[in-house]
């Protein structure tokens, strides 16, 4: 049971909201009532600056990739170790010490599957890298990495339950990013400036 206590410690890291800290911190506004209202790098990048954009990324994916490696190096069961990664996952989408108000995900799930293979990770940044260069849509670079992310794991990591939590992850990512999908659809999504 007490491998159990690492999701609850995925969850609360997962819960750490880099991009309000950072705000704060680089005395921005607050990026959940302002820009997009999303707590995410793409939105502090919007609201701030590059600098304080590239801290939070990092800090999103460390809060996923830390709880998971912890978990490995402890000995956690396989099963343990992915939920302790849906957990930091579930931490950022609604994190408990910011009203539950929280990101849409991806850098942490970026951290939280690299965590559980490197192979994964790499395959998703190349993922990523690629639709965005031809498409220049983030939101669509990150949908098609978070639609491919369930077949990574399963060629990679091979465990039914592993694939099943990752799963559930890229659904979530797809739940998130709805508003995304749906000017996707009407040809109004913003491009990557560069």
């Amino acid at each position: 049971m007490w491998q159990w206590a690492w999701v609850l410690l995925g969850y609360l890291l997962g819960s750490v909201s880099s991009a309000v800290i950072v705000c704060r911190l680089w005395g921005l506004p607050d990026p959940r009532t302002t820009g997009s209202r999303n707590p995410g790098a793409t939105n502090v990048l919007r609201v701030g600056n590059k600098q304080a954009a590239a801290v939070t990324l990092l800090g999103d994916v460390l809060k996923g990739l830390i709880p998971v490696l912890l978990a490995r190096w402890a000995g956690a069961d396989q099963t343990v170790v992915a939920a302790t990664g849906l957990a930091a996952f579930l931490g950022h989408l609604y994190p408990v010490f910011f009203g539950f108000q929280g990101g849409k995900g991806v850098a942490t799930a970026l951290g939280v599957l690299t965590g559980l293979h490197w192979g994964v990770g790499l395959l998703l940044a190349a993922t990523w890298l690629a639709v965005a260069r031809v498409s220049r849509i983030s939101s669509l670079s990150a949908l098609t990495a978070a639609a491919l992310s369930p077949f990574y794991v399963y060629w990679l990591v091979g465990d039914v339950r592993t694939v099943a939590v990752v799963t559930v992850m890229a659904g979530l990512l797809f739940w998130r990013h709805r508003e995304n999908i749906r000017r996707l659809l009407r040809g109004e999504e913003d491009r990557i400036r560069t």
